[in-house]
């Protein structure tokens, strides 16, 4: 798919039991799986994995590329502060 081409791709996690998955939501078919020993080994991965970044974009920015970016967010923070 060109999205995931260009874009990368944007993965889906679940878990199975002990086994963890994960499928690209763009349906190119990329995926696979991982097995754990324990249930809530594989579903504590899966629900970290399983987050979408673009609502913390500049909160965990690196340091120097996105530095303007953090800059913003923490004087608008300040100011919602009562």
């Amino acid at each position: 798919m060109v999205g995931c081409r260009i874009l990368g791709h944007r993965f889906d996690f679940t878990n199975e039991g002990e086994t963890m998955s994960w499928r690209c939501r763009r349906g190119c078919g990329a995926g696979g799986s991982k097995r754990y020993p324990t249930v809530e080994h594989a579903r504590r991965y899966a629900r970290a994995f399983d987050r979408d970044d673009l609502r913390d974009l500049g909160r965990r920015a690196p340091l120097v590329g996105l530095f303007p970016l953090r800059l913003l967010y923490a004087l608008r923070d300040r100011r919602r502060r009562p």
